[in-house]
């Protein structure tokens, strides 16, 4: 067998862990794990919501063998070339999981490789990509009859995470106890405003009900002492205007309260003693899997929790407009320039506030709001009251856990995303 290059073309951080992960396992699975035959290069490019740990992330994966950081993105796109100067086989295929579907069209010609692309919403540039990955039969529904072989049907990558929850002894919640999963992000942007809130709702759930438990999965790119930060009103002013006290970062051996330490997780501890679990395993679909309810911000957590059937309160507070830096693409680019950046992200946020349509993706998926989507100058009391309401109507979560469960995609996307691959290398002469 000739060598083959498979090229996998991604961004944040979401698409790598939620969308690389599964597909790199599953090509390894289908493929082999012989290197000489079989080669996988990531390469990302540039996005608003990155955290520059990306690069990292896709190298712990075992079935990766290149990376290449988004910082030398544009060069690669341009002349072809990597900043390290990789090798090409002469038959490959460029996969897309993330960015901006021209980039396989470009790169895909540059190196005489076929094109995949997943596509969970909008397929682009039919006549020049060779096969397309789809979600959901919709994605193709509008287009011209002389492109449908090249689509097929694979469902969510998200659905994946079910392959991943932990064993059964893994260091999960007490299931006796109500668990409360919090997702504040995973960038400034949101954590300024997220952390806050977030606590502030906490510890007005502590004080009505102090047997339930807060658990934040922390996000991959973030480390707990920056996580932390945002939680101290020296480092962060809305900790006031929400409310809150803040909170203190509490490191296992650190943390003499046998109460708080059963799991020996770091957490983070408010002067009222509500107590935070931080939880560092990723992927975090088992402690995600276990909430009976989840506190999100907007963005790729949202489709996860749909995927995995989590019932979540979706935020998106307003206190500062400013501070809401992170919409993906143009309007991204735009809002973090330097200098003018602040006026662009007041102006995007007020343009947006205005014409706001579905924000979380399970609601996006069933175009109708299945989780409460609030916006606007949110209040811990108010979102606490509508928390304690949910618990104690636990039919409403069910009903709510049920919606998402219909509206997901099938599952099996990677493994059919890899037999697409494989049936494309077969064409290459």
């Amino acid at each position: 067998m000739t060598p083959v290059d498979i090229l996998i073309l991604s961004n944040g951080p979401g698409e790598i862990t939620t969308w690389v992960r599964p597909v790199v396992k599953a090509l390894r699975q289908k493929l082999g794990d012989d290197r000489s035959q079989v080669r996988i290069s990531v390469v990302l490019s540039p996005c608003p919501n990155a955290s520059g740990k990306e690069a990292a992330i896709a190298r712990s994966y075992p079935e990766v063998d290149r990376v290449q950081k988004a910082e030398y993105f544009w060069q690669f796109l341009l002349w072809g070339k990597t900043a390290e100067n990789w090798d090409w086989s002469r038959r490959g295929v460029v996969v897309f999981l993330g960015g901006d579907q021209i980039f396989p069209v470009i790169i895909g010609k540059k190196l005489g490789y076929r094109t995949v692309v997943y596509a969970e919403w909008e397929a682009r540039w039919h006549s020049l990509i060779d096969r397309f990955g789809v979600m959901k039969p919709k994605v193709a529904e509008k287009l011209s009859q002389k492109y449908a072989d090249k689509f097929t049907v694979v469902g969510d990558l998200m659905l994946e995470a079910h392959n991943s929850l932990p064993t059964p002894n893994s260091q999960l919640p007490t299931p006796h106890f109500p668990t409360i999963g919090i997702l504040p992000g995973s960038k400034p942007a949101k954590l300024t405003q997220g952390v806050p809130l977030t606590l502030a709702i906490a510890e007005y759930i502590h004080a009505k009900k102090p047997e339930i438990k807060f658990v934040i999965p922390v996000a991959p790119t973030l480390d707990l002492e920056t996580l932390a930060s945002f939680a101290d009103p020296q480092k962060n002013p809305f900790i006031k205007i929400f409310g809150s006290n803040g909170a203190e970062l509490i490191l296992p051996e650190e943390n003499h309260n046998e109460s708080i330490s059963t799991n020996k997780l770091p957490v983070l501890k408010t002067i009222t003693g509500t107590t935070v679990e931080l939880w560092r395993e990723t992927p975090a679909y088992g402690i995600l899997s276990n909430c009976c309810l989840c506190l999100t911000t907007v963005g790729a957590n949202t489709a996860e929790l749909g995927s995995l059937g989590v019932p979540m309160l979706v935020l998106l507070p307003t206190q500062q407009l400013d501070a809401m830096r992170s919409w993906d693409g143009l309007p991204g680019l735009l809002a973090n320039l330097p200098g003018v950046g602040t006026t662009f992200a007041k102006l995007i946020n007020r343009l947006f506030l205005r014409r706001k349509g579905l924000l979380a993706w399970p609601n996006i998926w069933a175009q109708e709001e299945i989780v409460p989507e609030l916006v606007g100058q949110l209040q811990p009391q108010e979102i606490g009251e509508m928390v304690l309401d949910l618990l104690a109507h636990p039919e409403k979560l069910e009903q709510m856990r049920n919606k998402l469960r219909r509206v997901r995609g099938e599952s099996g996307a990677a493994q059919k995303i890899a037999q697409i691959v494989c049936e494309e290398i077969e064409k290459i002469a």
